[in-house]
């Protein structure tokens, strides 16, 4: 047996979670990687939604898509995450089965915009909202880099509180490698308190 490397694991975690057919959202679309592989996931029948602030992860995004023949079905929105509330239809809240976020900067990009501690915890906290039960959020956590550090703390503290009767909370790292690797952190929405057990 090996160990699961971070970003394989992270794939492993939405496939848990997202079959054919089911609704998911890329929270940082970056150079669309994450957006296929859900887009592929979900299928003709099912939809993903996309954001990022930056016009450059849109046109990358959209371009990746076509050519894979998977645009059609995902939405893609030139906003922050901390929006999705208002962006994705109502008729779709209560049925997103998976999300995941890599937070840091677009790889390639530029590498002064970040993602921010304060908008991803709005976006998770919106997500926790509207998620189906046993929903999960994978948070792809890159802290190598000052800002990143930054969030990375905030993000944990915020973790942390999460009530246990409403999510469970995971963290997948190794500890003993140098240059500080990424991480992930999932977040499981719970179906329900179970009562007299």
């Amino acid at each position: 047996m090996k160990l699961t490397r971070i970003l394989p694991f992270a794939r492993i975690l939405m496939d848990l979670a997202v079959q054919e057919g089911d609704i998911a959202v890329d929270a940082t679309i970056g150079n669309g990687h994450d957006t296929l592989y859900l887009a592929k996931r979900v299928g003709k029948t099912g939809h993903v939604f996309g954001f990022d602030i930056q016009t450059e992860a849109i046109e990358n995004t959209a371009k990746r898509l076509k050519e894979h023949d998977s645009f059609e079905q995902v939405t893609l929105f030139h906003a922050s995450h901390d929006e999705l509330i208002k962006k994705i239809p109502e008729h779709y809240h209560g049925k997103i089965t998976g999300a995941i976020f890599n937070l840091g900067y677009l790889p390639g990009g530029d590498k002064r915009i970040v993602t921010k501690p304060d908008s991803t915890i709005r976006a998770v906290d919106q997500l926790l909202q509207i998620m189906a039960p046993e929903g999960i959020i994978v948070l792809v956590i890159y802290h190598g880099h000052p800002e990143g550090a930054v969030e990375r703390d905030v993000l944990l503290e915020y973790v942390r509180t999460l009530d246990q009767q409403k999510a469970h909370v995971l963290r997948y790292e190794f500890i003993n490698q140098i240059n500080n690797p990424p991480f992930i952190v999932a977040i499981e929405k719970r179906s329900g308190v179970l009562i007299n057990q």
